[in-house]
């Protein structure tokens, strides 16, 4: 029997899904109607359809190509809709696969599911019931193939926004990632300096249906009070001296993609009730104009201050808080990350190693020695996994012969006896006087060499460790450090 729309029936061709289609689907029964009838729905409802007659040919077009669901008849002559299940699923174990049959018995079903069928459909089954059936299969597909990717990529380097780990805190983070990507729920994002929070951010936009739209990042605590209204929403021609020309603000920018609004908790308070009007009403007016600009963006903000703590002085509002904390996402330490340090030290030894060596010869591969692999893992990484690249990036540019040493390290790491020195505490305390006893020391010690490598300089100093310069102001004054005492 031919078909107009595609060819004969039995034809064995592999099936590649069309960019516009939903996916590919292959029926097989021994009921000509049938296949005709499923194909003139499926088609309507934008898959791309092959109908054969016989189990033997579906096989052979699932071999030569890809197939994203096979619907099979159970009872047919030469070969029953079980039998091809089991010898499609040695081809394909993840092949998806519906079982039909009239014979519509509740023990057919369990062993057509236990057999790894995806679902089973009675006849008579209406256009509805088909639909449905397809649709959830479909879905089921998508959904295994978007975590799978995010699997793949959270270890390969440069991952899904450029976060890396194998460790389960970081796994936790990624599960978290894959299920609210899609939402478009505004997302918080918490953890310390270094952490990775923009890189989070990114992840959950890359995973999210704006991925093909832009990804708009702000540091709140770059821009002063003055400035940041007019960098968020614009301004029109004369709003101020030197406003020439009608400007549109990032969230303009960021429409129908992610804004993400790094360090919130620095924004003041007249600017957070703005904020909170932007997310209720997804409106708002250029600085200086009188127009109402309406924008479908996503929201993802990121802070290392502890906002609940912020609400309660009265730093922050709490409507706005509520409104920002709708799925909240921590960042862990790089030293609760237990088994990455090794995977993020390789791959920083290859982001920055050259292709080629001054003199244009391919470089090798560069080495890392067990003493610095000893120094690396016993450091305490305040700075987390900023300062990290910052560390494996000065020593891949000053290592000598394609090898890693402990000289190639800041001095204050590289030092003989420095990891035990900020190590030696009584392990009989509790954990968090422990820890902070342990912490203490080292962080005066750090900062005074940090400071003092820099020329006192903070922004420097800042640079050099990877961390905000707020953070080194506040470890100066906690530890009563003065520039002028240096």
């Amino acid at each position: 029997m031919n078909d107009a729309t595609n060819g004969p029936i039995g034809a064995v061709a592999p099936i590649k899904s069309a960019p516009e289609s939903k996916g590919s689907v292959l029926v097989v029964d021994d009921e000509v109607e049938l296949l005709v009838s499923c194909r003139k729905i499926l088609s309507r409802l934008g898959y791309q359809v092959r109908v054969v007659e016989r189990g033997a040919e579906a096989i052979e077009i699932v071999k030569n190509g890809e197939v994203d669901l096979v619907l099979t008849d159970l009872k047919m002559p030469g070969m029953t809709g079980t039998d091809l299940l089991a010898q499609l699923k040695a081809i394909r174990q993840d092949q998806l696969v519906v079982i039909f049959t009239a014979f519509a018995t509740v023990q057919t079903a369990v062993e057509a599911i236990r057999g790894g069928a995806f679902d089973y459909l009675p006849k008579p089954f209406s256009a509805e019931q088909l639909e449905v059936v397809v649709a959830r299969a479909m879905e089921h597909r998508r959904l295994r193939e978007e975590n799978r990717i995010l699997k793949t990529r959270v270890t390969t380097p440069g991952g899904i926004g450029g976060l890396i780990g194998e460790s389960a805190a970081m796994h936790r983070v990624f599960e978290l990632i894959g299920k609210i990507a899609r939402t478009g729920a505004t997302v918080l994002i918490g953890g310390e300096s270094g952490t990775g929070k923009e890189g989070c951010a990114r992840a959950i936009h890359q995973m999210s249906d704006r991925a093909n739209r832009d990804f708009v990042p702000v540091d709140c605590a770059a821009l002063p009070g003055t400035l940041i209204e007019s960098e968020l929403f614009g301004y029109e021609k004369g709003a101020f001296t030197g406003a020439s020309s009608l400007r549109k603000g990032l969230m303009e920018t960021a429409d129908q993609g992610t804004i993400f609004l790094d360090e919130i908790g620095e924004m003041d308070m007249s600017m957070q009730v703005k904020l909170l009007r932007v997310l209720q009403e997804r409106q708002f007016r250029r600085v200086g104009g009188t127009e109402i600009v309406t924008v479908d963006v996503r929201l993802v903000a990121a802070t290392n201050r502890d906002l609940e703590k912020e609400v309660a002085r009265g730093n922050f509002r709490e409507d706005l808080f509520h409104r920002l904390n709708v799925i909240r996402i921590d960042m862990p330490g790089l030293r609760e990350r237990q088994g990455d340090l090794r995977l993020l030290v390789n791959h920083f030894v290859r982001k920055f190693t050259p292709p080629v060596d001054p003199m244009g010869n391919p470089n090798r591969e560069i080495t890392v020695s067990a003493e610095v692999w000893a120094i690396l893992e016993s450091y305490h990484w305040p700075g987390n996994v900023r300062e990290l690249q910052n560390v494996v990036h000065r020593a891949v540019s000053l290592c000598e012969e394609g090898f890693i040493r402990p000289r190639d390290l800041p001095e204050s790491m590289a030092r003989p006896g420095f990891s035990a020195e900020v190590k030696r505490v009584d392990k009989n305390l509790p954990y968090k006087e422990a820890k902070q006893r342990w912490l203490e020391p080292f962080e005066r010690e750090y900062l005074i060499d940090l400071l003092k490598r820099n020329k006192k300089n903070v922004t420097y100093a800042a640079e050099d460790a990877g961390i905000d310069r707020k953070s080194i102001q506040r470890m100066m004054k906690k530890h009563g450090i003065r520039l002028e005492e240096l």
